[in-house]
């Protein structure tokens, strides 16, 4: 991902930077993508915190974690979770059921990331309860988030510890995709990197292919594709497929 090159709007709300298009999309191996705001139009822990009244407070410290200005990521997530503590799981399955969407153009991006041979994988910050659905929708191969602590019906402000680690941060997000990577045979040149917030910037910056999705400016700024109008899939004609104007 390179900051200095000049930004070339091609077409409306469309944004490439450092690369001349088409590039082929079956020349990659792997795809990652962040899910809060990126594959799905929420975040899930403000969704949440609205169950406890408490929206604004925690939608407040996203907002300023995805905008890169809490340099300590997991700080900020163990806040948001201590502001949960109490909440039912009736409240998560509300926002499955009756928040939960995805982002225009992002099944026909994934799918065609499938179809051209790509690895897939959802590396996010967000909690399984609202991943695995999504990733079981999309087809996504891979996945890595948190897991939420429960107990008696009700969050009690934790995560459960995993293998890996302890928090999906930027760090553990780029590591994750190269990783995979690497246990796949391809380069970071051969990998592709969507998000829209700050934490998303360490796995894009690694990739051969960076896209912002209706991102932080931040984001935009150091991305190679920023969609900033429309749909996810109008990367495809970049990358030598089919998508909308």
């Amino acid at each position: 991902m390179t900051a200095d090159l000049h930004p070339r709007e091609i077409r409306p709300g469309l944004v490439v930077r450092g690369f001349e298009p088409p590039l082929r999309l079956a020349d990659f191996r792997l795809v990652a993508f962040d899910m809060d705001s990126t594959l799905i139009a929420i975040e899930c822990i403000d969704e949440i915190a609205a169950a406890a009244g408490r929206k604004a407070e925690v939608a407040a410290i996203t907002e300023a974690a995805m905008r890169g200005e809490l340099p300590d990521y997991a700080a900020s997530l163990h806040a948001r979770l201590g502001l949960l503590q109490g909440v039912p799981v009736s409240a998560l399955q509300q926002v499955l059921d009756q928040r939960l969407r995805l982002n225009p153009g992002v099944e026909a991006f994934v799918a065609a990331c499938r179809d051209a041979g790509l690895a897939t994988l959802l590396v996010s910050g967000g909690f399984t309860y609202f991943s695995e659905p999504v990733r079981q929708r999309l087809g996504i191969a891979f996945a890595r988030s948190h897991v939420l602590d429960i107990q008696d019906g009700q969050l009690t402000g934790r995560l459960v510890p995993q293998a890996w680690g302890s928090v999906v941060d930027g760090a553990e997000k780029r590591r994750t995709l190269l990783e995979l990577a690497s246990l796949l045979g391809a380069s970071p040149a051969q990998c592709i990197a969507v998000g829209d917030g700050a934490n998303d910037l360490p796995m894009m910056s690694a990739a051969g292919l960076s896209v912002a999705f209706h991102a932080k400016p931040a984001v935009r700024e150091r991305a190679m594709v920023a969609v900033n109008e429309g749909g996810l899939d109008r990367v495809l004609p970049l990358l030598g497929g089919v998508g909308p104007d």
